[in-house]
């Protein structure tokens, strides 16, 4: 199921994304330029206060190890943290719902650093927050913005990072260690599969706890992903920042050796 040399394929979209730059020299040895681009921040920071799913067994910690004046007159700090790898900004690893899937330290650069397409259903959850992405939204996107490319990455846009910092406005339940009663807006299992299978997308990202909405028991878009080595991005924020197309995504997560998924810094590169 890896597809690694696919998206390798794929690499020379993303310099067109980005751009590149006069420079001295044959054509692509010079660096990306980078000018005129707007740098968006698409990731909420960890704190002790950061989000994690109601069962996890504990959430962000940052130890102090130093912190002041030296022996030797200067100044110096030092921490430990540890973390859940789903929780906060993160990235999900294939593995994480497909056995034999890729895990965090795998997955291929290509597949993280692609073009990014946002589509906008705030006002649908702002009705209902057990909103889903359906087959009809997508087909409304396209006819306006045109057909989602092979190895893009989908950015559904809830508005629901608003919310974030408050458990119960933003999961829709607060009982400590069930996740049986929640409510929020996700993906659509039809809707996965177009942009899954038939669209070929890199990964599915949303500025709310998870891919699939909060009522799900069985996370039916998390293995329609894992099963095609997609990624996805989930508590992202900032997304009325993006456009519907045009941006590019870059999306690193912790290079966790046989992870199935990891805290990550996501950013928008927007002309």
């Amino acid at each position: 199921m890896s597809r690694p040399s696919r998206w390798r394929g794929r690499a020379g979209a993303v310099v067109v994304a980005l751009g590149v730059g006069g420079c001295s020299g044959g054509a692509g040895t010079g660096p990306i330029d980078l000018r005129g681009v707007r740098f968006v921040d698409l990731t909420h920071p960890f704190t002790p206060e950061t989000l994690y799913w109601p069962t996890s067994p504990s959430g962000f910690r940052l130890e102090q190890l130093a912190f002041g004046p030296t022996p030797g007159g200067w100044f110096y700090s030092s921490y430990a943290f540890s973390a859940p790898e789903h929780g906060g900004t993160h990235l999900d690893a294939p593995i994480h719902f497909f056995e034999g899937g890729l895990t965090t330290d795998r997955i291929p650069l290509e597949q993280l650093i692609v073009p990014a397409v946002v589509i906008d259903i705030t006002a649908e959850s702002a009705i209902d927050r057990d909103a889903r992405l359906t087959p009809e939204q997508v087909a409304r996107h396209e006819a306006d913005h045109g057909r989602i490319p092979a190895g893009a990455m989908v950015l559904l846009k809830t508005g629901w990072d608003a919310r974030w910092g408050r458990r119960l406005e933003y999961f829709g339940d607060s009982v400590p260690g069930d996740a049986s009663n929640l409510h929020f807006p996700g993906f659509g299992e039809d809707a996965a599969r177009i942009l899954v299978e038939e669209r070929d997308v890199a990964g599915l990202g949303i500025d709310s706890p998870s891919i699939d909405h909060g009522p799900s028991k069985d996370f039916a878009v998390h293995r329609v992903l894992a099963a095609r080595n997609g990624v996805a991005l989930e508590n992202l924020r900032g997304l009325d920042q993006v456009p519907a197309v045009g941006a590019t995504v870059l999306a690193l997560p912790m290079k966790i050796a046989n992870g199935s998924g990891g805290p990550v810094r996501v950013v928008a590169l927007v002309r």
